[in-house]
């Protein structure tokens, strides 16, 4: 009997406190998260090798998650008309630990979202990520084939992943994640989403938690307080592996002065029923 309460008692405890978290909900915060293309050594003044908008939104219980392509361009205050995966450099450049600053400013200029707060990682970031839960379980939709993927001495190598289920620790989950010259950017973006909607499936499990943030601390900059991720996480894991989430692909993509930029009229709605 003894053993018995041992065991069911932290589990009415977190349900308790899981009750209490659906009556009184912390507020909607909208999660900037930006994958640098940095080697070592180059700090955080580079390009942004993926972008995504998470929306937590625990009032619904819902996360949502929106990805913009890196060739797409955006109005940045004071800059104009830029490439977005250029905007975290020139924000870098003006001054260190500006560029989230500077792309938030444009996002939200021109997505009307609020970015509340920002993540960025780097290639060896999400390396350790990825492997402190142990790795993630990904399926492989179809045969990817990069005879030019890059290699951090400037080089290239052939890669390829079959369909099916498949168990991938960092290094192959990043190139996962990376490659595109068997498609597109477009692609490479849904890839990155699986990643994180992945990951998410494995803090579900407690004894991953530890590992996660310890990686975190180590090796990610952001201005989330420790506050800030205990109120979200319950709505991420939550719904983890079911995030309600978009790729601004050709279908919400249009032209202005002869570059591709966000067709934010299409957009708009889906952006107004999901972002704070």
């Amino acid at each position: 009997m003894a053993l018995f309460f041992l065991f069911i008692t932290p589990v009415f405890l977190c349900g308790l406190a899981f009750v209490f978290y659906l009556v009184f909900p912390t507020a909607p915060m909208d999660i900037l998260i930006l994958g640098l293309d940095a080697r070592p050594g180059e700090g955080f003044a580079t390009r942004t090798d993926s972008i995504i908008l998470l929306g937590v939104d625990p009032g619904r219980v819902r996360v949502s998650m929106l990805s913009i392509p890196r060739d797409l361009f955006i109005d940045v205050p004071g800059y104009g008309l830029q490439r977005i995966n250029t905007v975290n450099a020139i924000g870098e450049q003006a001054q260190a630990g500006s560029g989230p600053a500077l792309l938030s400013s444009g996002i939200e200029q021109d997505f009307g979202i609020g970015v509340d707060r920002y993540i960025r990682l780097n290639f060896d970031g999400f390396v350790q990520l990825v492997d402190a839960v142990g790795g993630i379980t990904i399926e492989v939709e179809r045969t990817i084939v990069d005879n030019a993927y890059p290699l951090p001495d400037g080089g290239t190598t052939s890669i390829r992943f079959d369909p099916g289920m498949q168990v991938m620790d960092g290094e192959t989950a990043l190139i996962y994640a990376r490659t595109r010259h068997s498609d597109d950017d477009y692609a490479r973006a849904g890839r990155q989403q699986q990643v994180i909607m992945a990951l998410s499936r494995k803090l579900i499990n407690p004894l991953y938690l530890p590992g996660a943030l310890a990686a975190l601390t180590r090796s990610v900059d952001t201005n989330m307080t420790l506050f800030d991720m205990v109120s979200v996480t319950p709505t991420v894991l939550f719904n983890a592996g079911r995030f309600d989430n978009l790729v601004i692909n050709r279908d919400w993509i249009t032209s202005r002065d002869g570059v591709a930029v966000p067709n934010f009229a299409a957009l708009r709605p889906w952006i107004d029923e999901r972002f704070d």
